[in-house]
């Protein structure tokens, strides 16, 4: 099974500007990422718009980087549906083109019981033979997976072996390594500015948005961790924060992606209805960009 750690690219769906995928961008983009040295790829999460993806679409994007990566690093996949059956299907599709982890979002828009989490994570877990990483970003679904779900979760079915925490909260993250504790399961940091700290209270790595702009940065945080180097680890870490601040712009796929046509990286923009940004976020992005990019690029 799939070793679930080190920094992993939470990928930008490339368009054009109809809004249709721009495959040979993502393809680019995909060998971009293992070129900078990221330890995976994931596509479909919150980064890559999931949430405005037909069906059919997902399955072409997961074929896609399927065949790109041609195993050089694991490919991740978000597969989490509102619905279990559908969350189960896709799920279930994954695996036969070839993606080797599953990243699974909690239901989101209704109200949900821990009970009622528990239940839609196991019949994924039954129904699927690859790894499972669960995914926590309350402020996008309006729950939060408790830390006692998760380790019911990880001691009860052996493919359910790690957790994307993307609340913002290292107490929370905390929580999950110590509730985990002595099982072969990966807490993964989800907020980009934790990311440093998540390692050093014994996670396991990152899943990064900010990747997109900046991937050698982000390799080099759990690099230089994983030497022992805290100083540069450190460095790295800081080197990050000033487009980590630029999300208070509006929605960070849309300043992101702004952000990453604006260094050469032609991905396109948001698919609509979440296209827009203000002028103000126009002239703060490019700010930050002009001031700190080339500094840190190849920091």
């Amino acid at each position: 099974m799939t070793k679930i750690k080190g920094i992993i690219a939470a990928m930008q769906t490339a368009m054009h500007e109809d809004g249709s995928i721009n495959e040979g961008e993502l393809r680019r983009q995909i060998n971009r990422q293992i070129g900078a040295g990221v330890d995976g790829v994931f596509c479909m999460g919150t980064n890559g718009e999931f949430f405005v993806l037909s069906a059919q679409e997902k399955i072409r994007i997961m074929e896609i980087f399927v065949e790109e990566v041609k195993g050089r690093v694991p490919v991740y996949a978000g597969t989490g549906c509102i619905g279990t059956q559908e969350t189960v299907d896709l799920s279930r599709k994954a695996g036969e083109i070839g993606v080797d982890v599953l990243s699974v979002i909690t239901p989101y828009f209704a109200a949900i019981s821990q009970e009622e989490l528990y239940r839609h994570y196991a019949a994924v877990a039954e129904a699927v033979n690859l790894p499972v990483v669960m995914y926590n970003i309350p402020s996008r679904t309006g729950v939060s997976l408790a830390p006692k779900t998760v380790s019911r979760l990880a001691k009860d079915f052996p493919n359910m072996v790690g957790v994307k925490d993307s609340s913002g909260d290292i107490g929370n993250i905390r929580q999950y390594i110590r509730e985990t504790q002595g099982l072969d399961f990966a807490v993964l940091c989800g907020h980009d500015p934790l990311i440093l700290e998540t390692l050093i209270a014994g996670g396991r790595g990152g899943i990064t948005a900010i990747a997109n702009i900046l991937p050698t940065v982000l390799v080099d945080i759990y690099q230089n961790y994983l030497k022992g180097d805290m100083e540069r680890a450190r460095e790295a870490q800081n080197a990050i924060g000033k487009m980590c601040d630029c999300v208070k712009y509006g929605n960070p796929n849309t300043v992101l992606k702004y952000a990453a046509n604006l260094i050469g990286q032609p991905v396109g923009p948001c698919r609509k209805p979440f296209d827009i940004l203000p002028q103000e976020a126009v002239e703060g992005i490019r700010k930050t960009i002009d001031t700190y990019y080339a500094d840190y690029k190849n920091i």
